[in-house]
């Protein structure tokens, strides 16, 4: 089994090992109800809707659930 010679420099170990910081974000989209970036093809973490359509309900007061399904009602 061949060892090394000599150790290599931490800037060389450095350079080799930043590559994987270089890598791409994925691709992601707003979300068409509130305008949060998003992965596509899956719900959206903030308000629930998946296609415009509500999937997800969250936990919310009465006040501001109502408001909710009033958008909802429009969009339709």
């Amino acid at each position: 089994m061949p060892n090394p010679k000599r150790k290599h420099t931490p800037h060389r170990r450095d350079c080799r090992r930043s590559a994987n910081s270089k890598l791409d974000v994925p691709n992601s989209g707003k979300c068409p109800n509130c305008g949060v970036a998003k992965m596509s093809h899956k719900i959206c973490t903030e308000c629930g809707f998946y296609n415009g359509k509500l999937v997800v309900p969250k936990k919310m007061k009465k006040s501001e659930k109502s408001a909710l399904q009033q958008q909802v009602a429009d969009k339709q």
